[in-house]
């Protein structure tokens, strides 16, 4: 064999990730991964804890790079890291929640959102430098907080991305802004997104850039493709079908679903919500199912590594939450031809045209069943809107364009 050593070598992206859990933001990055064009780029990715259902959906033309133990404790329990050795990060971890509790203390916070940064600050100078890898055209840290990518990768260019909607936490504002001016740029999933952290950190507003969360229908409708579901989901004349996805925590507001469900049955809608994911409100939600005597009809289907057939097999696809930073599920379930209602959060109208592409009812629990209701009662609004998005191109591949021509400045 031959090897012309005269041959340019091309673009190396890194691109850092905690872990790929069934999530938004997982799943946003397989987007990302599969649109790059990994015949001119060379892609490493490193995920500090090889764990969740979409490590397998990695494509195999990605270089995934090898666990790092001491990057595995940043999120596991302290007894647990210590055991192994890791008593530095154990130390870290500590401290940042001392501080952190700190900070509340003073400030009034509430939410306990600004521990992730308090963490990172404490914990990364303690990790291993990643520079062994050589230097890269561009390094992409995917989930806040971004001290990672800053500190122990060696690159030209690099890209912080913003999956939350800021209007909705409460941070350490000067503690963290310190970490993303590091950045050459922010990247923001959606105008909405972007509106709401400028407000938090107005000083980045010459940093900000937009590249959406990457989705491919064909990808999608393939995994959607051949599966049925009706045993979990079956048909019944007359009842619709209604589906949610996300993980069982605050934001996605499951824990309102039984009471809203009560709702729309006194309103005479017969239907079954089917909910998928997991998450630590279970216990939560299922007291609220039992107490609103919703057993036969909001029912928890758990964890999906393929979501697709059961988003499909549905009459509408529902997103309750009380905010998002941008749904992933709901480009998801229009592309595969699902009429699409979200409540009213805060970045909701960057993620449907309402009435057009799908509807934003009220957050609260009264006027969200009642505009669903009446909704669900419409077959004509709903096969419109069916129509509307099964004949629109609602792919959007060609962002993965915006992240190499950062691999490729000099």
């Amino acid at each position: 064999m031959i090897i012309d050593n005269n041959e340019p070598k091309r673009p190396r992206i890194f691109i850092a990730m905690h872990y790929l859990e069934l999530g938004g933001a997982e799943r946003s990055l397989i987007g990302l991964l599969e649109a790059l064009d990994k015949s001119r780029f060379d892609v490493d990715l490193f995920i500090y804890s090889h764990q969740g259902d979409l490590m397998g959906a990695i494509p195999q033309d990605v270089n995934l790079l090898p666990e790092e133990p001491a990057y595995t404790a940043l999120e596991r329990p302290i007894k647990d890291i210590v055991k192994e050795g890791h008593w530095r990060i154990a130390w870290g971890r500590l401290k940042a929640k001392w501080l952190c509790n700190r900070y509340m203390k003073r400030t009034g916070a509430k939410d306990g959102s600004a521990i992730f940064q308090y963490v990172a600050d404490y914990t990364t100078p303690y990790l291993p430098s990643l520079k062994k890898y050589g230097r890269y055209d561009l390094a992409i840290s995917f989930l806040t907080p971004h001290n990672i990518v800053r500190d122990k990768v060696d690159a030209r260019h690099k890209l912080a991305w913003i999956h939350t909607d800021y209007s909705t936490i409460e941070v350490d504002a000067p503690r963290e802004l310190k970490v993303w001016m590091a950045y050459d740029r922010i990247v923001s999933i959606s105008p909405d997104v972007s509106k709401a952290f400028l407000k938090t950190f107005p000083e980045t507003k010459d940093k900000l850039i937009i590249i959406e969360n990457i989705l491919s229908p064909a990808a999608v409708r393939h995994q959607a493709e051949g599966i049925d579901v009706s045993a979990e989901m079956p048909r019944e004349q007359g009842v619709v079908n209604l589906c949610s996805v996300g993980r069982f925590s605050e934001a996605k507001n499951f824990d309102n679903v039984p009471d809203i469900c009560r709702r729309l049955l006194a309103e005479g809608v017969r239907l079954r919500w089917y909910i998928i994911g997991f998450g630590g409100d279970e216990p939560l939600i299922r007291q609220r199912i039992a107490e609103a005597g919703m057993e036969e009809h909001v029912v928890l289907l758990g964890k999906k590594a393929n979501p697709y057939p059961y988003i499909a097999a549905a009459d509408v696809y529902v997103q309750p939450s009380r905010y998002e930073g941008k749904a992933v599920t709901v480009r998801e379930a229009q592309i595969l031809g699902r009429p699409v209602v979200i409540t009213a959060f805060p970045t909701a109208p960057s993620q449907v045209t309402d009435g057009k592409d799908g509807l934003i009812v009220p957050l609260d629990n009264a006027g969200c069943a009642r505009e669903l209701a009446a909704f669900l009662q419409d077959p004509v609004r709903r096969q419109t809107m069916q129509q509307y998005v099964a004949t629109h191109d609602l792919g959007n591949e060609s962002e993965a364009r915006k992240v190499e021509e950062w691999a490729e400045k000099p």
